[in-house]
C-alpha cells in the first residue's frame, strides 16, 4: 500500500489516513471515483491514467488542521472530495481575513503548478477529506494530454469567479445583508436541513465585520426563526427568507 510523506513545513499538522483505507494506490481509484465528474480529472480517458506515475493519496483532515500554509513552495494540489475549506490570509495587524470557501470538488493550491508559493493558508472548518495530487502528476498530465489543461484553465476560472463573488456580495451592504448571502451560499455546498455554520469570528473574518456584529446577526436570525438548530453542530435555514434578506 503507497504512503506518501508530507513535508511538516506544507501541512504542519499530520494527516491522518481515511478510515477506509490508508491511501490511494492511484489510477484504477482515480477511473472509480464516487464524484469524479465534479475533479481535476474529469475529463481524462482511459489511456491518460497510464500519465499518472506518481501515488495519489486520499488523506483526511479534523477541524482547525491545514491542507497547507502561506508562502511555502508546496508539492501537492488538493482535490476536496468531502467537508469545507476555508482560505485564510493573515493581515499586518495578526487579525485574519477568510478570501474564500472550497467545497466538494473544488481544487486547492493550484499555485504550486507554476512553482509558486501557496498564497494562503487552507484550514479546514468542518472534517474535510481530500485527494492529494503531486505538482510532477499535472505537470506531466498537462504536457501529454490537452484535456487536464482545458480542466486547469477551468478551475482558474471558477477560482476567479469565486473571488468576485466574495468582493460584490460578501463584503459590501449591512451586515444582516452579508451574513444572508453567506448563508445561501453555505447552502449551495451542503443541505439546508443540515447547515454547518462557521464560528462568530469565522463569519466575521468571511464578511468584514466584528466578530461582536456576526454574533448579534445571527443571534437576531435564530430569534425570527430564519435559522434553527437541527442536530448538534448542524442548522436548518429558511431559504426564501434569506433570500428576502440578501436582495431586499
Amino acid at each position: 500500500m503507497n504512503t506518501y510523506p508530507i513535508s511538516q513545513t506544507e501541512a504542519p499538522a499530520p494527516l491522518k489516513p481515511t478510515r477506509i483505507e490508508q491511501a490511494w494506490q492511484g489510477p484504477p481509484q482515480c477511473r472509480s471515483c464516487g464524484i469524479r465528474h465534479l475533479v481535476l480529472f474529469s475529463e481524462l480517458r482511459r489511456e491518460d491514467f497510464a500519465l499518472i506515475h506518481d501515488p495519489i493519496d486520499e488523506v483526511e483532515l479534523g477541524a482547525g488542521e491545514k491542507l497547507y500554509q502561506a508562502d511555502v513552495t508546496g508539492r501537492h494540489v488538493y482535490t476536496l472530495r468531502e467537508g469545507l475549506v476555508k482560505l485564510v490570509r493573515y493581515l499586518p495587524d495578526g487579525t485574519q481575513r477568510i478570501v474564500r470557501l472550497l467545497r466538494q470538488g473544488d481544487v486547492a493550491g493550484l499555485e504550486a503548478t507554476l512553482g509558486e508559493p501557496y498564497q494562503h493558508h487552507a484550514v479546514v472548518l468542518d472534517h474535510a477529506v481530500a485527494c492529494r495530487i503531486p505538482v510532477s502528476t499535472i505537470q506531466n498530465l498537462s504536457a501529454h494530454t490537452p484535456r487536464l489543461h482545458s480542466q486547469l484553465m477551468q478551475r482558474w476560472q471558477r477560482a476567479v469567479a469565486e473571488a468576485d463573488t466574495w468582493v460584490t456580495e460578501l463584503s459590501t451592504g449591512p451586515a444582516k445583508q452579508r451574513v444572508a448571502h453567506l448563508l445561501l451560499k453555505l447552502a449551495e455546498y451542503s443541505d439546508p436541513e443540515s447547515l454547518f455554520i462557521p464560528s462568530r469570528e469565522d463569519v466575521g473574518a468571511m464578511l468584514g465585520i466584528t466578530t461582536e456584529t456576526a454574533s448579534r446577526v445571527i443571534a437576531d436570525l435564530r430569534r425570527r426563526g430564519v435559522i434553527e438548530r437541527a442536530a448538534p453542530g448542524r442548522h436548518r435555514v429558511d431559504l426564501e427568507r434569506l433570500e428576502r434578506l440578501a436582495n431586499p
